[in-house]
Parts: structure tokens; sequence; C-alpha cells
């Protein structure tokens, strides 16, 4: 099986799901959009792509070879050029559809007018450490935080050890949780921000920057590219959550089981969506659990 797997999945090499973003000024926006979509149908992919005018966020899941062909001609627009692309093992049924949009951001802060990007992309965001980057500055620093950028839920069954955790339930909330002054106490300290593939910490470091954080990382390539490099050997401990039909995926074999079961307090690395279909939210569920948040799970009982 490969490095990377998606759990409960069979490993099928011949699929493969892409992870990647690019911060860059787009003059049209809804020209890239049509564009992307035709290739993408063209190719028999599925996933999710926004479009903005700071740039491309997406993800999109299909044949090895659809995917290779995809990279290519994506690679060619001149603002996409040596876009950073993560591909890691899918199943052929990664994602439902295929859609394509323009939104206001690429990864939804409400903060549209706070980002400034240029042909380098994000001005004023954190200085970005490579893996073994940031092991070295652990090891040279005794005060070094580790910021989750990610949902709350996200965090249940995996993240970086001794991390910061927020308490938000979605991307908007951490613009309203900076402003709280929650976090002034590491204005003076060294931040490395985290999230999955690094998109949301583009947009994230700059708005802590911006809020007088005096010395803001962030992890390059985010938590999927840290995994590549050291699998469960470094600081990463448990699982990975990731917004397809997947739902997590592990860094090799033997990942550290963090999360509950909501239902029956089962040790699990199990995510699933609430079984109440007007709840929608991401609950930590075992195999033989029905899903469902604590509240709905506490009605039940």
């Amino acid at each position: 099986m490969s490095a990377i797997g998606a759990r409960g999945w069979e490993d099928r090499p011949m699929h493969k799901v892409l992870l990647y973003y690019r911060f860059t000024p787009i003059a049209d926006p809804e020209a890239v959009r049509l564009w992307q979509h035709a290739l993408a149908t063209s190719l028999g992919l599925t996933g999710r792509i926004l479009i903005s005018p700071h740039g491309i966020n997406g993800t999109v899941g299909g044949d090895m070879e659809a995917c290779k062909r995809y990279a290519r001609a994506t690679r060619e627009y001149s603002g996409f050029r040596g876009m950073d692309i993560k591909w890691s093992t899918g199943t052929g049924d990664d994602f439902p559809r295929l859609t394509v949009k323009v939104r206001d951001e690429i990864v939804t802060f409400g903060a549209p007018d706070e980002l400034e990007v240029d042909a380098g992309g994000v001005v004023g965001g954190g200085t970005h450490l490579q893996p073994a980057d940031l092991h070295r500055l652990v090891e040279e620093r005794d005060d070094v935080v580790l910021f989750d950028g990610r949902n709350r839920f996200e965090a249940d069954i995996g993240r970086f050890r001794g991390a910061i955790v927020p308490d938000v339930e979605t991307t908007r909330d951490f613009v309203d949780l900076l402003d709280s002054g929650a976090y002034d106490h590491l204005k003076d300290k060294p931040v490395v921000t985290y999230c999955t593939g690094g998109v949301r910490c583009e947009v994230l470091s700059s708005l802590m920057t911006k809020r007088g954080f005096s010395e803001v990382y962030q992890l390059d390539g985010g938590i999927v590219r840290y995994g590549e490099t050291f699998g469960n050997a470094g600081l990463w401990e448990g699982s990975l959550y990731v917004f397809d039909q997947r739902q997590t995926m592990d860094f090799g074999s033997g990942a550290a089981i963090l999360g509950t079961c909501v239902r029956c307090g089962t040790a699990t690395s199990g995510m699933g969506n609430c079984a109440v279909w007007s709840c929608r939210k991401q609950v930590t569920t075992c195999e033989t659990c029905e899903p469902a948040c604590a509240a709905h799970a506490a009605a039940a009982a």
C-alpha cells in the first residue's frame, strides 16, 4: 500500500486525488472558471475548484493519466506555472460531481478586502517553513507555538503535538477570534500556523501579521507535505481529515488514534456526517455507531 492511503478504502493506485492552490491576481475569474470547467469535464475529473480575483484553490480526483494531463494543462496558465500540486491515492469515487465556482475568496475567512496578492503570492504573510525547517525551529527555540488553522472538528482525529487548537466551527470564526484578543499573549512568540494543504494558513498568517503578531510562520505544503516527509515519525499525531469521500487519510501504518466516538466512547479515527439531516456537522464516529453530533447523541440516549 502507498505511504499515504485512505482509511477503510482499497488502494487503487490508478486513481488519484490532487490538492492545490495558487495565490495570484486573476483579472477575469469567470474566464478561468469556464476554462477549468471545460478542462476537468473533458478529462472526466470530479471535485471542487474555486476561483477568485486572488487565485485558485482546488481538489480534483480521477484516473491517474487524466490527473496528469489536468496538472500539465493547468500549469500552462501563466499565473499557475510551478504551482505545487499534492498527490494522494484516490478511490475513483472521491467526489460526487464536479463544481467550479467564482467566489470573493478562495478560502472563506470573510475578509477579502484584507488580503493583498501579487505575482509572488500573498503579500505580508508568514515566513514559509519546509517540514525539516519546522523541526530545526522547534529544536532551536523553546517558545515555538504550533497554531492549528483548521476547523475544530478536524483536530479531533489528528493534530501536531502540543498545538493550540482554536475552538472554531468555520474558517470565518478566526477573524473574530483574533480580534477578541484571545491570543494576544502569543504576539511576541514564534507562531507556526498549519492546515491541511497550506491554503488556509496563507490567509491566516497574513491576518495575524496585520494584527501585530511579530513572528509568524506557516508550514509550507501543510500537513500533507509534512506527512509525506516524516510519516508518523515526526511531530504529527493521528489521522488527517480530508474534504472528500475518503474523509480521513493516514501517513502510513500505525497512526495514533486520537478520536473518540461521540456515541459509544470507543477510540476511533473515523469521521462522518451527523445522521440528523438538518445538522450536517462532522463528528468522530466508530464503524458500528450511527454518526451523531453531541447534542443529537444525547437526545437519542
